[in-house]
């Protein structure tokens, strides 16, 4: 992650940082010694910022028994516990993507819910790839919201890549279908497939992912290679509910965190590695293409921790 991206993501998680560090500071300076009422309050303030009951429990209850084996008596050695703790959770995972070393054409389905930031998102990794030399084709497979195919031809426009889709309503399949063909047949080096962005409580729609994975599996039948689920963080808990449905449909291969500058709940990245052991593979702080970075768990946690 560049120096320059770390100071504006340290400017960026600011609302979190107030939710969740300056709380935990707040708790250390409220005691002289390290007794059960402060773990309590910072449980509490774990949960808080959305890091999930059962992982801020057994975040803290790690903390209890470093303490005692370090015989630590101030509450201020916490803080380096705490960080390191939060690193290891948001480093599991394989924070690699597939179409760095993919030979022939790579596919990514990008999957999520209506204002997540899912059509932002493609567009910023279509810009992404070929700034990086690749050759780049969008499929629009969310035909239900002409706004969306809009959308996303704005996009392909601006970051000046072709774009395959159909008139509104069409069968989402049949346009995964066409843009995997039109890959081939034109030797595209990445594909970005986007689908509905359907809501997760609707069993039907959800399914229709899983026929767009068959139909693109007849084309290429390793396919897609990356399935990435965007979530807004600033739906918090929601969004760990979201992701918690998509993966029973199909196989996410990674997150995408958005609107983590528009939120106190940035702890929702915790409990997304923790609960789902899926990797957080990039995170949006902006509007802007550079907004959009490949996901660092260290820098991150040193960014949310570091004093402003």
């Amino acid at each position: 992650m560049a120096s320059g991206f770390f100071s504006k993501l340290k400017e960026r998680l600011g609302k979190t940082r107030s939710g969740l560090v300056d709380n935990i500071r707040s708790i250390f300076q409220g005691y002289s010694k390290l007794d059960e009422s402060l773990y309590e309050d910072l449980e509490e303030v774990l949960i808080q910022a959305d890091i999930g009951v059962d992982t801020a429990l057994a975040i803290v209850e790690q903390m209890r028994t470093e303490a005692k084996a370090q015989k630590m008596s101030e509450p201020e050695q916490l803080m380096g516990v705490l960080k390191q703790h939060l690193i290891e959770i948001l480093e599991q995972g394989d924070k690699s993507l597939s179409w760095e070393n993919h030979e022939g054409t790579h596919i990514t389905l990008v999957a999520g819910v209506n204002g997540a930031g899912k059509t932002t998102t493609i567009g910023k990794l279509s810009s992404k790839l070929k700034a990086e030399g690749k050759s780049v084709l969008l499929g629009a497979a969310d035909t239900f919201r002409a706004a969306a195919v809009e959308q996303l031809v704005a996009w392909s426009e601006r970051a000046g890549v072709p774009i395959i889709k159909h008139q509104e309503g069409a069968d989402p399949a049949a346009v995964a279908y066409d843009t995997t063909e039109a890959a081939i047949v034109r030797n595209v080096d990445n594909v970005i497939i986007d689908t509905a962005g359907r809501l997760h409580t609707k069993v039907n729609l959800m399914e229709e992912l899983g026929k767009i994975q068959r139909v693109i599996q007849k084309k290429v039948p390793d396919a897609p290679h990356e399935v990435l689920l965007v979530l807004d963080a600033t739906t918090g808990q929601n969004g760990l509910q979201q992701a918690i449905q998509f993966t029973k449909i199909v196989p996410v291969t990674g997150v995408v965190l958005t609107k983590l500058d528009g939120t106190a709940k940035g702890g929702i990245a915790v409990a997304i590695q923790k609960q789902l052991k899926i990797p957080i593979k990039y995170i949006g702080v902006g509007e802007s293409i550079d907004d959009l970075q490949p996901f660092d768990p260290r820098e991150f946690v040193e960014a949310l921790f570091e004093v402003v």
